[in-house]
């Protein structure tokens, strides 16, 4: 989630390259496999009902290293290459024992013991031992690494029983780590521990337990997995092979599975424009509604943005109903808490910011200002993009004239990093990539010393310090309803402050052949899961 810059945390420069939520970042160039040059990106020899192929709308040129990625293509491969003790369905999120050969008997023990699967193989044909589990969780309470704020809170230590059973010790009872288990994905101790294997993991080998193997990666091309024979786990491999292709441009995306002559036979991030072309051309397309949202984040740091009134106006003077309508072609919802309704902890906030000019323009009074310019930059999300013109329609009405700057997420964020001078950011998120906790999901953006908050310049104050506390409250409560009232409550400082907040969620759409594919889970964030997808 959010990097824990001031703890020797990942640097804001660094964290570009691990967020695959953000768009694209700096190439790296890497081949996993025996290949003198890049493969072809296309499936080849007719339609081999062995293979599927697909098409993801993120770049696959990101970190590969499980404890560090945020990249939405590299996490989706890695739920079919590595395995965690515990996963969970990338649908409906609930937990099964994957390396572990059960679930915790008592989830709100402070001791969890794990036996391994028997007979669990690496793909390199070694075996996996308790020591790959703690050599796994030694990195993740690393402070160096993205995964670090997902448990530092809560798991004090993982040690070694046996061969084959591993404890890990709390600091407190926490049921929701559970779910939290399938983000520290196991990794072999032999293979990542000799001189240079964290960069190899980087740079996108994969040598995991799970049910597909990593064999070819083309950073921005493709990424091919094949069937792993050993694989003793619990969702077996439904196909021998598997090309992802990475293509981030909508119009290559949705030419790749359209027409007679397709090449692929599913696609994720489907441009809402061409819903309709493709049904008609006889896919299903489906959505899945989860927190993908635009947000916008303030540099408190300037004037007048210090100000919560200013932040609150600008958030009240944008027409959400027309964005929805307009650029997502109705395929939103206007946000009522930093949650998404969907989520089962979602509360809609005391403070919601319905479209009220008259309210805008009140506020901005009772703040002295008048005359504003605003420049506002963003990521050039294609979706994010279209939604741009009515923020600036919207500020405009309201007085405040307003510049759009929306570019390449690296480079907008390199400039961040390199200048004090920027005012608000618009771009686009999901940590439901992680997971469904909204502990888990505020601790993505609302960390103390985190990337995210280094860039509004608030987590010093008053009232971040009091947001903070608030949450590490929450955490340690164990009584489920008390817990539930204190998510609530710091859910609606978070409403108030409107630092880094969300405008719309949004809808993530997937499009396949049903003539050719089945068992097809349309996910609400970026990404694919094809765990239970078979050719026909």
């Amino acid at each position: 989630m959010s990097p824990h810059v001031s703890r020797n945390f990942v640097s804001r420069r660094d964290f570009l390259r691990y967020s695959g939520i953000l768009s694209a970042a700096a190439a790296v160039s890497a081949t996993v496999g025996a290949c003198g040059g890049p493969a072809s990106t296309t499936s080849t020899g007719g339609d081999d009902k062995g293979l599927i192929t697909a098409v993801i709308g993120y770049g696959n040129d990101q970190t590969w290293d499980p404890t560090m990625t945020a990249s939405a293509f590299a996490m989706a491969g890695n739920n079919h290459v590595y395995e965690g003790l515990i996963d969970t369905d990338p649908v409906t999120r609930d937990p099964y024992p994957a390396l572990a050969a059960a679930a915790p008997a008592d989830p709100n023990a402070t001791t969890w013991r794990f036996a391994l699967r028997q007979g669990a193989k690496w793909h390199d044909g070694q075996p996996v031992t308790a020591d790959d589990v703690v050599f796994t969780f030694e990195r993740v309470l690393n402070p160096s690494t993205l995964a670090y704020s997902f448990f530092a809170a809560w798991l004090q230590e993982v040690r070694k029983v046996d061969d084959a059973t591993v404890e890990l010790v709390l600091k407190f009872p926490f049921p929701d780590g559970i779910q939290r288990l399938t983000i520290a994905k196991i990794m072999p101790k032999h293979v990542y521990s000799a001189p240079g294997g964290w960069d190899a993991a980087k740079s996108g080998k994969a040598i995991g337990s799970g049910p597909y193997k990593l064999v070819e990666h083309n950073p921005k091309a493709n990424t091919r997995f094949e069937a792993f024979a050993d694989y003793n786990g619990p969702r077996k491999p439904a196909v021998q092979k598997m090309n992802w292709l990475s293509i981030v441009d909508a119009s290559a995306r949705v030419a790749k599975i359209s027409g007679g002559s397709a090449e692929a036979q599913v696609a994720e991030n489907i441009p809402y424009a061409n819903i309709d072309q493709l049904r008609q051309g006889g896919l299903r397309v489906e959505g899945g509604k989860g927190m993908n949202h635009l947000f916008l984040m303030f540099n408190t740091g300037q004037k007048p943005f210090d100000d919560k009134r200013v932040r609150q106006a600008l958030f009240h003077a944008i027409d959400t109903r027309k964005m929805i309508d307009v650029a997502l072609k109705g395929h939103g919802t206007p946000a009522t808490s930093f949650l998404n309704e969907q989520n089962p902890a979602y509360a809609k906030a005391k403070t919601v910011y319905d479209y009220d000019p008259d309210r805008a323009r009140a506020l901005l009074a009772e703040a002295g200002v008048s005359g504003l310019t605003i420049t506002l930059m963003a990521v050039n999300v294609s979706w994010l993009a279209d939604c741009l013109p009515t923020i600036a329609n919207s500020w405009e009405a309201i007085g405040v004239k307003t510049e759009l700057q929306p570019q390449d997420t690296s480079a907008l964020f390199t400039k961040m990093d390199q200048s004090q001078s920027y005012q608000v950011v618009a771009a686009a998120s999901n940590p439901n990539q992680f997971g469904l906790d909204p502990d888990l999901i505020l601790r993505y953006n609302y960390t103390a010393g985190g990337t995210w908050m280094k860039y509004t310049k608030w987590d010093s104050s008053p009232e971040a310090k009091t947001l903070f506390a608030a949450m590490d409250q929450a955490i340690r409560e164990p009584d489920p309803a008390r817990r539930q009232q204190l998510v609530h409550d710091y859910l609606d400082m978070v409403a108030d402050q409107a630092v880094l907040y969300p405008v719309v969620h949004n809808e993530l759409v997937t499009a396949w052949n049903p003539q050719k594919l089945e068992g097809v889970q349309p996910q609400p964030y970026p990404g694919m899961n094809l765990l239970q997808a078979k050719r026909i």
